[in-house]
């Protein structure tokens, strides 16, 4: 694999954002604050759906481009950055479509749910793909 030092370590990250998503989604639902810190207003809506993708999406993209810099193939990667970029807009218009302060709406909790699910695919690949180099598997 070309760069493995830059996959594994996009890969570790990429672990440990998505865990410490989940638990703050997790804290989120035991407070019961769907959004921000309870208080819902359009400046916090703007700033969450920036911070999130910005937090998102070069992780993403990196993971993408590693994969493709080896023998990966085109289709199924294209769907996992496909599966990523809807996630990531759905998370986006769920935010701005926050209505009920007392639950999520479905957009935001598709975007988390797409983009955990492509950050799970894209990791476990890096891994099999360092692996499958390493021993020759």
């Amino acid at each position: 694999m070309t760069l493995p030092v830059t996959a594994l370590t996009a890969a570790i990250l990429a672990i440990m954002i998505l865990a410490t998503a989940i638990s703050t989604v997790r804290e989120r639902f035991k407070a019961g604050v769907p959004f921000g810190d309870g208080e819902v207003d359009t400046l916090t809506k703007a700033s969450r759906a920036h911070g999130n993708l910005v937090e998102h999406a070069p992780l993403g993209v990196i993971m993408i481009g590693l994969l493709e810099m080896v023998p990966a193939n085109h289709w199924i990667l294209t769907g996992i950055a496909a599966l990523f970029l809807a996630s990531r807009a759905a998370h986006i218009v769920g935010i701005y479509n926050q209505s009920d302060p007392a639950k999520p709406p479905l957009g935001r909790s598709l975007g988390v749910i797409g983009t955990w699910l492509s950050y799970a695919l894209l990791i476990l690949w890096i891994f099999w793909k360092l692996i499958s180099v390493e021993f020759g598997i």
